[in-house]
């Protein structure tokens, strides 16, 4: 009878499946070292970087010491640290790409039921179709509407990051003057997501969703 017992509880947890896949926990720890170190590059390059103030800065040094410079050997000067920056930058910008296509990928790869497109209609379907936890339901199809979103922004990112970086090699990208806006204000845009979802988090631990973290670390169970 033990026996039984004990097979019954192991055949249990054959059929048990993760709620997030080495894939997906893989990307998604990724994509925050990546996303972090590419804000902070233009946290340092708009602060201690900034070449404008550093550029008046070298001037005055200099000419504590006796020496004189143009403004355009002092801007110069000022730039190369922030080049330095602004490259690591656009490394970063290219292992975000390479993260977006691996998660474009898992998308398109994925079981119908767990990919976000399908999470989203399953979603829907429960706010539509069931009269109880209405207001959990609605919540829980928001949440992974904003996610999508998220992902659009990412691709936004993505496209308008390369065509930066290729503008140099590009004529006619170089003249787009709008596509370096674009940029900065889709930045300013995955930062609130960022806010938001950190906060998200936070009152979900709090509240009827505890163990997130931890489940995005060890997959947890469905």
């Amino acid at each position: 009878m033990e026996h039984q017992e004990t097979a019954a509880i192991a055949s249990a947890d054959t059929t048990r499946i993760k709620k997030y896949s080495p894939s997906i926990r893989l990307w998604h720890w990724s994509n925050t070292v990546i996303i972090t170190g590419s804000l902070l590059t233009v946290l340092v390059n708009s602060t201690v970087l900034k070449p404008w103030t550093n550029a008046q800065l070298i001037a005055d040094k200099l000419k504590e010491k006796g020496i004189n410079v143009s403004e355009d050997q002092t801007r110069s000067a000022a730039f190369v640290l922030s080049d330095k920056v602004w490259a690591i930058h656009t490394y970063l910008g290219y292992a975000l790409v390479a993260l977006l296509v691996f998660r474009i990928v898992i998308e398109l790869c994925g079981l119908a039921d767990k990919t976000l497109i399908g999470k989203i209609k399953a979603a829907k379907h429960s706010f539509l179709s069931t009269k109880e936890n209405r207001i959990a339901n609605r919540n829980e199809m928001l949440i992974k509407i904003l996610y999508a979103m998220f992902y659009i922004m990412l691709i936004v990112m993505a496209i308008t990051g390369l065509a930066l970086a290729f503008s140099d090699d590009i004529p006619v990208l170089k003249h787009m003057h709008f596509i370096r806006d674009i940029h900065e204000f889709t930045m300013y845009l995955i930062l609130g997501f960022i806010i938001i979802h950190i906060a998200g988090v936070f009152m979900g631990e709090r509240k009827r969703h505890k163990g997130i973290v931890s489940d995005m670390i060890n997959g947890g169970w469905v």
